[in-house]
């Protein structure tokens, strides 16, 4: 059969006839302020965009699929052992364990070598240890195991370093030096989106962060990981992850070493809710969305009501299965490079990187990301970011259905919470100010619970 295109008798419409066109709609109204919006990044998004005006950057797609991976806190190693078998067997790729002390790996990963195909398993650690990181790395010698160490990180949540910036420094490196060909350094970036930051903060904070291992370790460094945490403007949080991977290429390629990135990315804390919190579950499902398109290597589930409740096999389970009904039936499989070609995801891709090169380089500019911690500045910036999102919520012009548009005056909480969902405050001396996550509805939840 004869090859027939459905368009082919139509003359092409020029981006200056389509705005002509618009314009005349419009009926005099200003096509600027009527249809151009101002993104909190300082982007003008524009109505529609063509291939007159399309620009894009050659952004490196991952080699593999998602790796769907689960979360599990180690208490209790034989109890962690039978929650992780199951999530395996239910369709988990991969098991993060948190770890905050030392434990039997013995009794931990017993029944893992019987299984059919090897997981990825990671421990991010909320301790440094020489000690607990080389009996780990030691037992797993043929197994793609990673551990996510991030003492800067540490201090940016805590305010504090394990022990002090030399000696915690001096451990990693040991770490990095004995175990060359292992990913051992994550970058936790989950905590700028979580307290407020805009995206081109996100991924400026997240490089600068990042270079100041790159310049402590990078003669050894293997690879790196990132952990990113996505927020619901859907394809803002695409073309974050894109320009991301294309600006580490970009500044790695500056230590004439190509060192891998593995990227992992999960549901942010910032726009869940704690009223009508089944909605919590369509905002996640967005967000794993624009995390498979923005080609992420990881995808760690998050459960719709994990900031009030403890992890439980429902909701977990929830969680895995909305990873696995768009891989096996939505057709995300392999769709890390589905979005390529986009006008619109590629111009804002090119958008996000000039940007946050731009302010990658005033950081390193003027002493490092260490230095501007150490002098408050970016968690400034950051704080100025956060209320003026804030202050959209606030007047509704940022909507978070059930809570600040529709909410459902029946509906209670108070006797429903297992855990504290706000901000904890701790009042301890700190070496830095720490950077603290907070949710945008936390002052409407409070009041409605002094209510109930």
């Amino acid at each position: 059969m004869k090859n027939t295109y459905l368009f082919n008798e139509f003359n092409p419409v020029s981006s200056k006839e389509w705005k002509q066109q618009i314009q005349m709609e419009l009926k005099g109204a200003d096509y600027t302020n009527t249809l151009v919006w101002q993104s909190l990044e300082g982007i003008a998004v524009k109505p529609f965009y063509h291939v007159d005006d399309y620009e894009y950057l050659e952004v490196p797609v991952s080699k593999n699929d998602y790796k769907i991976c689960q979360t599990i806190f180690v208490d209790d190693p034989a109890i962690a052992n039978e929650l992780a078998l199951k999530m395996l067997e239910k369709g988990a790729d991969a098991i993060q364990f948190i770890v905050k002390h030392s434990f039997d790996i013995d009794v931990l990963l017993q029944g893992f070598d019987a299984l059919k195909q090897q997981p990825n398993i990671s421990f991010k650690t909320q301790f440094l240890s020489t000690e607990f990181s080389f009996n780990i790395l030691d037992y797993f010698k043929e197994n793609p195991l990673i551990i996510q160490q991030d003492i800067i990180g540490h201090l940016v949540e805590t305010g504090n370093w394990f022990s002090d910036e030399k000696k915690d420094f001096k451990t990693l490196n040991e770490l990095v030096t004995k175990y060359p060909n292992r990913q051992i350094i994550q970058v936790a970036a989950s905590v700028y989106q979580n307290a407020g930051a805009n995206i081109v903060q996100q991924i400026a904070y997240s490089l600068a962060h990042a270079s100041e291992y790159l310049n402590a370790f990078g003669d050894v460094m293997s690879g790196i990981q990132f952990e990113f945490a996505i927020g619901s403007n859907y394809f803002f949080e695409i073309a974050k992850l894109r320009a991301f991977r294309y600006l580490w290429q970009q500044i790695t390629a500056e230590y004439a070493k190509e060192i891998p990135v593995t990227i992992t990315a999960k549901p942010g804390n910032r726009n869940k809710t704690l009223y009508d919190y089944n909605v919590n579950m369509l905002r996640t499902t967005s967000e794993y969305m624009s995390a498979v398109l923005g080609g992420a290597d990881v995808i760690t589930t998050s459960a719709y009501d994990s900031i009030f409740k403890k992890s439980n096999y429902f909701s977990n389970r929830i969680a895995r299965n909305q990873l696995l009904i768009l891989r096996e039936e939505n057709g995300f499989e392999n769709a890390q490079s589905f979005v390529k070609g986009s006008y619109y995801i590629e111009t804002l891709t090119l958008e996000f990187a000039k940007k946050s090169l731009e302010l990658f380089k005033e950081i390193e500019k003027s002493g490092g990301f260490l230095e501007n911690l150490k002098l408050g500045l970016i968690q400034r910036k950051i704080k100025e970011a956060a209320q003026k999102e804030q202050a959209l919520f606030d007047t509704g012009e940022i909507a978070l259905l059930g809570t600040n548009t529709y909410p459902n005056p029946d509906d209670k909480m108070k006797d429903e919470m297992e855990l504290y969902p706000f901000l904890k405050v701790n009042k301890k001396q700190t070496t830095i100010q720490p950077i603290l996550s907070k949710r945008l509805a936390e002052k409407t939840e409070q009041e409605r619970l002094s209510q109930e």
